[in-house]
């Protein structure tokens, strides 16, 4: 097996602090120390690309740039590097989600990832127009999966449902390679869907235990609708040189929260409908104390930023260790970021990556050996 690596592009801002924001909380001040250019946001991916991630995820909301337009700009400054963007399917009808997709493919050489976000903020939503509940939300993203995969097929909709509605629906041109599709929810019903519908089930960086947990319960739901689902964790990353080093920013980036944005944001994040959340929100209960919740596992991120609220901190074998960990659980693909990203790329890029690449469980995409690969002192 050789696991699969993904980058971030904060297109809500990047920083040598965490910016904070996410679930339906604006991006805190530190997003403007640099903002999300196409000019930057291109440097990150082709670094990235350059490392070995196979695809960058694009967040959506009120909170960041547009995930589409943002990602469209940046492809044109990349040649492998794919887009894992994020988009709400009440926002879009499903006949132009599968066209623009089909779009996407053919304008990029085949390099688009979707990640489907259900909307886990009400009041979010209503900003967009959308007044359907949690629950609602999720039923019509089955429906819209259920449209776009059979026009993605090639074939014509016709479909009255509960919350869609199309008539002779029919792509013009297909999107070759079909784009993979990535979604995440911790409720019941975010399990239906994801059973039902998806190629690759992501869930937020909790302890082992409960990743466990998680995959068990998703495996379960696709054996009964005779699917097999491959499974991928979000996480941030620190790494550096030695424990100390990274520990040491990681209580950088502490000393960096403000106590009142703290507050606000943790107000905020408590009113999420999302349960995802709210096992994060529980990881760290809003305390600057104990946020090691797992060796390496940081939960300090959770305390200013909604969403992926954890972070493996630790020497570059350390955080190694910890991938393989949450590998030998299933975990087949990473979804990181780090502070600042362009940095923090490099930090795992040339410490991390290559020592999986000599324990044979990771491969650069572009093929053949890398040049940080030989630089590494395995004995430590």
């Amino acid at each position: 097996m050789s696991l699969t690596f993904h980058w971030f592009l904060p297109t809500n801002g990047d920083s040598r602090h965490v910016v904070g924001g996410g679930h339906g909380t604006p991006a805190t001040a530190s997003g403007r120390d640099r903002p999300p250019t196409v000019a930057y946001l291109s440097q990150i991916a082709r670094a990235a690309e350059d490392l070995g991630f196979v695809g960058a995820l694009t967040p959506t909301g009120a909170w960041c740039e547009d995930a589409w337009l943002t990602t469209a700009m940046v492809s044109q400054h990349t040649e492998r590097l794919k887009f894992l963007v994020a988009f709400r399917p009440g926002f879009v009808s499903p006949t132009l989600a599968a066209q623009m997709a089909s779009t996407f493919q053919r304008q990029t050489g085949g390099r688009l990832l979707l990640n489907v976000v259900t909307g886990g903020e009400s009041h979010e939503q209503r900003a967009y127009g959308d007044f359907l509940d949690k629950d609602d939300r999720y039923r019509r993203t089955g429906e819209f999966l259920g449209i776009v995969r059979e026009l993605w097929e090639g074939k014509s909709v016709d479909l009255a449902g509960e919350h869609l509605r199309v008539e002779d629906a029919k792509l013009a041109r297909l999107p070759e390679p079909v784009p993979e599709v990535y979604f995440g929810g911790s409720s019941p019903i975010a399990g239906e869907i994801a059973a039902k519908y998806v190629d690759v089930y992501l869930t937020w960086g909790e302890p082992p235990a409960q990743v466990a947990e998680k995959i068990a319960w998703i495996r379960g739901l696709a054996a009964k609708e005779g699917r097999t689902l491959r499974f991928g964790i979000r996480l941030h990353v620190i790494t550096r040189d030695t424990s100390a080093e990274a520990w040491a920013e990681a209580n950088r980036l502490l000393d960096g929260f403000d106590a009142e944005t703290v507050k606000s944001v943790q107000a905020g994040l408590a009113r999420s409908e999302s349960e995802g959340q709210q096992r994060m929100l529980a990881l760290h209960g809003g305390s600057r104390d104990g946020l090691e919740i797992h060796p390496n596992l940081w939960a300090g991120i959770g305390l200013v930023r909604g969403g992926a609220g954890t972070a493996l901190v630790g020497s570059h074998e350390e955080v190694a260790e910890r991938i393989k960990e949450y590998a030998a659980l299933g975990i087949e693909e990473f979804v990181l970021s780090g502070y600042p990203h362009l940095e923090e790329a490099y930090w795992f890029g040339e410490g991390v990556l290559p020592r999986l690449a000599a324990e044979g469980i990771w491969r650069h995409p572009a093929g053949g050996p890398r040049p940080a690969e030989a630089q590494v002192p395995f004995a430590s």
